[in-house]
C-alpha cells in the first residue's frame, strides 16, 4: 500500500491530521492496519476489514462503534484526556458514516491511536496476566447493559459446539484412511469427550447462562497497557457480537497460559500455567464477581476447557479434511496442533477442579 494511496484514504475521515508518514502494524492475521503519523498529534489508526473474510462489514464496524459509544458513556464522569485512555474512539467519514468504501469494494474504519501504550505478545509475569483479567473484567462490566440482540453475528456458529462436531463428523467421512489411523487416539477423546463439551451450550440454549455483548478474541496481545504495564482497555473489537462471559475468560486462559506455542511438538514442554490462570482470574472477577450469576461463576473453569478442547476440534477436523482453513507449514501440522492442545486439556484438567453437577 502506497503513501498516496492511503493518504487518500485517510483524507476521506473527519479530523484534524496532515498526513505525514505510516507505518505498517502487523499484530493481526486477516486485517491490514496502520498507523497514520500526522503533523501533530494525535496520530490514528487506519483499518481495512478483510471483506473476504468477514461477510458483513457494515455491521461488524457498526458493532464496534456502538460498544465504543457505550463504555463512552459509562466513562463521561472522567476526565477526556483519561476517557479516551480507556476506550476505542473512532473517526466518522466527510458524509458522517463509521466506515469509507474505496474504488475497490474495500472497506477502511479509522481510529483515535492510543499514545503512550503497548501491547504484549505472551505473558511474561503474573502481573500481566492480572491486568488482562481486570480489563477483560472491566469491558463485559461496561457492557453488560448493552441489548447484545442489536449486534450483528460476525461469525456465525463461532462458538457453536453442535456446529463444530457437525463439522468433524462430516470431516471423519471424507477422511483419508492413513489421516484417520494417525488420527485415531484423538478422534476417540473427541468422542469421549462429546457430552460434557456441550454442558455450556445447552446452559445457553437454556437461558441459564444470559446472552451478553462479547469480545471474542481475548488474548493478550488485544489488551493494551501503559509504559508501567497498568491496563488501559481492550483492542480490536472487530469480533464483538452477542455471546457468553464463558467464551471469553475461556479463550483468555486457553491462550495466555499454555507454556509454549500453539504448535509446539515436544508435548513434554505443554503445561497449563496454574500462576497465570489464578492472576487472571483474581483480576477478571475483581470486576465481575458482584454482576455474574452463581451459575456463571461455577463454570468459569469449564470454560477454559471448552475453549481449548473447540480449537484442538477444528484443527483436528481441518487435519481430517485435507488441510483446507487454517496454513500450514507441514504436512501433519494440524494434527500436531490438536495434539498439543489436548495435551494442555490434560494438563489443565489435572491442576483444575471442575464442578459438572
Amino acid at each position: 500500500m502506497t503513501a498516496e494511496k492511503l493518504k487518500t484514504i485517510f483524507e476521506q475521515f473527519q479530523h484534524n491530521g496532515n498526513f505525514d508518514s505510516f507505518k505498517e502494524l502487523s499484530s493481526g492475521h486477516i486485517n491490514d492496519t496502520y498507523l497514520i503519523i500526522t503533523n501533530k498529534k494525535p496520530y490514528f489508526v487506519l483499518q481495512r476489514i478483510n471483506h473476504g473474510v468477514f461477510k458483513d462489514v457494515p455491521g461488524l464496524i457498526e458493532n464496534k462503534v456502538a460498544v465504543s459509544h457505550h463504555i463512552q458513556e459509562k466513562l463521561k464522569h472522567l476526565p477526556e484526556k483519561k476517557r479516551k485512555r480507556r476506550v476505542l474512539e473512532f473517526a466518522k467519514t466527510k458524509s458522517n458514516q463509521s466506515y469509507y468504501k474505496d474504488e475497490n469494494g474495500n472497506y477502511w474504519n479509522l481510529m483515535y491511536f492510543i499514545d503512550k501504550s503497548v501491547t504484549h505478545e505472551v505473558v511474561t509475569s503474573k502481573e500481566i496476566a492480572y491486568e488482562g483479567g481486570r480489563l477483560l473484567g472491566n469491558f463485559l462490566t461496561l457492557t453488560s447493559d448493552f441489548d447484545a440482540s442489536k449486534l450483528i453475528e460476525v461469525i456465525p456458529n463461532f462458538h457453536d459446539m453442535s456446529f463444530r462436531y457437525q463439522q468433524f463428523e462430516d470431516a471423519l467421512k471424507i477422511a483419508s484412511p492413513k489421516r484417520l489411523e494417525k488420527a485415531k487416539h484423538y478422534i476417540k477423546r473427541v468422542e469421549d469427550l462429546k457430552e460434557e463439551m456441550h454442558i455450556l451450550q445447552k446452559l445457553k440454549e437454556s437461558g441459564d447462562i444470559k446472552l451478553r455483548v462479547t469480545h471474542n478474541d481475548t488474548k493478550i496481545s488485544n489488551a493494551l497497557f501503559n509504559k508501567k504495564n497498568k491496563g488501559l482497555c481492550l483492542i480490536d473489537t472487530d469480533t464483538v457480537m452477542p455471546g457468553i462471559v464463558h467464551y471469553d475468560f475461556g479463550d483468555a486462559i486457553r491462550t495466555i497460559c499454555n507454556t509454549a506455542a500453539e504448535d509446539e511438538t515436544n508435548l513434554d514442554l505443554v503445561e497449563f500455567n496454574l500462576e497465570y490462570y489464578n492472576a487472571y482470574k483474581e483480576g477478571f472477577l475483581k470486576k465481575m464477581k458482584t454482576s455474574l450469576s452463581d451459575t456463571e461463576l461455577k463454570y468459569l473453569p469449564l470454560s477454559a476447557k471448552t475453549m481449548m478442547f473447540i480449537m484442538a476440534l477444528r484443527f483436528l477436523t481441518d487435519y481430517l479434511n485435507n488441510d483446507i482453513y487454517y496454513k500450514t507449514k507441514y504436512l501433519e501440522h494440524n494434527l500436531d496442533r490438536a495434539k498439543n492442545q489436548f495435551k494442555l486439556i490434560e494438563s489443565f484438567t489435572t491442576k483444575i477442579p471442575i464442578l459438572k453437577d
